[in-house]
């Protein structure tokens, strides 16, 4: 073979080997996307009355108040969410008429799983709310005037020891989400729960109370925590005053 031959030949040979088409990827199928990643909130939480920042999947404040209730023929003091009628109590134990702040709960505004929006159903179905001490360094001066640290939250009772009806304790929980894997899957571009995933689940998160459902809120200026500072402290103020009258 001549040397112009064997150049040929070499050149075609090489030509052939780069002209072969590479071998496909293998799909990814959802499942293993599912389990490969982190569901992600899209968003930080906040209740900006207090200053209370979560970067979970649910932020809710409930909020209790010191009350009496009937207990056969007897009355006791309890902690209770909503306010407890007492109509037709004697004076000496009436309650306040409604709590002076409300319970509340914000979803995350934006979750995803691998890209691809999670589904509302997802957190209520499979989501644990867990309570957690907040950092209360942006809490309002005004509140920290009417509120004091008690437990994980903070309290209104002069003696958390002795708390007298109309004081008020907040508590703060934020929602956690298991491991997904088997649990969701991919329904016209959104990850839903897997069918049986209702029944495996724990009971749905915790419906403490019909709280508000509220959307992410964003940060807002130091004016406007005080602002709503203010009125709570003030209807504080006011449901603690009508208890002491009461008392008095």
């Amino acid at each position: 073979m001549t040397r112009t031959g064997l150049a040929l030949g070499l050149c075609l040979a090489a030509a052939s080997v780069f002209a072969t088409p590479p071998a496909p990827t293998p799909a990814v199928d959802a499942a293993t996307e599912a389990a490969d990643a982190e569901p992600m909130p899209g968003g930080a939480l906040q209740d900006r009355e207090f200053g209370v920042r979560s970067d979970r999947f649910g932020l809710e404040r409930r909020v209790e108040m010191h009350q009496w209730r009937r207990d056969g023929a007897d009355y006791r003091r309890v902690w209770n969410a909503a306010p407890i009628d007492s109509t037709g109590f004697p004076p000496e134990y009436l309650n306040p008429p409604e709590l002076p702040l409300e319970s509340e709960r914000w979803w995350a505004p934006a979750p995803t799983l691998a890209g691809r929006p999670l589904d509302r159903e997802v957190l209520t179905a499979l989501g644990r709310w867990v309570e957690f001490r907040p950092d209360f360094a942006r809490l309002p001066a005004n509140l920290a005037a009417a509120f004091q640290p008690e437990g994980n939250g903070l309290g209104s009772a002069e003696n958390p020891l002795a708390p007298q009806v109309g004081d008020v304790r907040i508590r703060w929980y934020e929602l956690t989400l298991p491991d997904l894997d088997g649990r969701v899957e991919l329904r016209d571009g959104t990850w839903q729960l897997a069918p049986g995933a209702m029944e495996a689940a724990r009971t749905p998160a915790d419906p403490f109370i019909a709280l508000p459902v509220t959307e992410a809120r964003v940060l807002r200026e130091p004016w406007a925590w005080a602002v709503g500072g203010f009125a709570i402290v003030l209807l504080v103020a006011l449901v603690w005053r009508g208890a002491r009258k009461r008392d008095d």
